[in-house]
């Protein structure tokens, strides 16, 4: 029998500290990319943070056990990952942190496409299927609806904003390895801890190897470091892992359309970023379409009473 529950007050406070929290990182590693790449910062946030998940696995008598059988689809999860912020870090180069924000968190999108193709139980539903299509005409506006000059940063922009997609496809397909695979059944810091091992890795190798692994000790720089392994490679996701346990994950994954929602706001007002008309104009159907395809059931719920409220009041 399922025991989570619909969200109450205490859910919702820190669904929206989240969103805020996963919103403002890309920024963050914009606004400090001149004295550290946001490659070799991520790969570093990741280190840091897979330590620390660690030392709680140690605490709680956790084992990384290789008779468990997780260690296999453990490895693809965490290149996975590693390759989704490969793209972010040097997307993050080319296009600006808002941007990279609404592209990256398309992954819902992809997540739910790939669940749909592989566990007959996440069919997807007419509502959902909406979301889709109004997300993939959203991206199809805010890349080609572009006029010519209207970069917001020098460079090649729509090139890091296909990054920035790839890297939402990325994301989407680490969800649907978790769930399909023997790590559906694995504790969550087990997951976390490949994935960010997977990322530490690849993403160092790829630092190094591009030349971007340059480290300018700046207090900003500090405080990001801490900000990106403290807050959100660690504190957020281990939150984030404790809602899923206790909460229906539909009425949690309504909430990911702010993320890129705080993200916009955020590169706006700390960056200055400009915001394209044509970008806006797809975000927004981008947006609702993500709304659509994380809580499809919750709509469907939250329309049927609606109906049903309509139908007493005719009566």
């Amino acid at each position: 029998m399922d025991t989570r529950k619909a969200l109450d007050g205490q859910a919702i406070a820190l669904m929206l500290l989240l969103c805020l929290v996963w919103g403002l990182q890309q920024v963050v590693l914009k606004a400090t990319a001149a004295d550290i790449s946001p490659m070799y910062q991520i790969a570093l946030r990741s280190g840091v943070a897979a330590v620390l998940v660690a030392l709680v696995m140690a605490a709680r008598g956790e084992r990384m056990r290789l008779a468990d059988r997780t260690w296999r689809p453990g490895v693809v999860v965490g290149l996975l990952f590693g390759f989704e912020f490969l793209l972010v870090g040097e997307g993050l180069r080319h296009t600006s942190a808002s941007h990279m924000v609404v592209f990256l968190y398309t992954a819902p999108v992809f997540a739910a496409l790939g669940l749909h193709w592989k566990l007959p139980a996440e069919r997807l539903g007419a509502l959902q299927w909406l979301g889709i299509a109004l997300a993939f005409g959203g991206i199809a506006l805010a890349f080609f609806g572009r006029s010519p000059g209207t970069a917001v940063i020098p460079g090649n922009p729509l090139w890091g904003d296909f990054l920035g997609l790839l890297a939402g496809m990325a994301w989407g397909a680490t969800t649907v390895a978790v769930r399909c695979t023997t790590l559906a059944r694995a504790p969550a810091t087990q997951t976390l801890l490949y994935q960010l091992v997977g990322a530490f890795v690849l993403l160092m190798a790829a630092a190094w190897a591009s030349g971007q692994a340059h480290f300018n000790p700046t207090p900003q720089v500090w405080a990001s470091l801490v900000f990106h392994s403290l807050i959100v490679s660690f504190a957020s996701f281990l939150v984030w892992f404790w809602l899923l346990r206790k909460y229906l994950a539909s009425r949690l994954g309504v909430f990911s359309f702010m993320t890129p929602l705080f993200g916009i706001v955020f590169g706006a007002w700390l960056l200055n970023e400009p915001m394209e008309r044509s970008f806006l104009l797809g975000a927004i159907p981008v947006l609702l379409g993500i709304v659509l395809v994380s809580g499809g059931g919750w709509v469907n719920q939250a329309l049927a009473g609606l109906v049903r409220r309509g139908a007493r009041d005719a009566g």
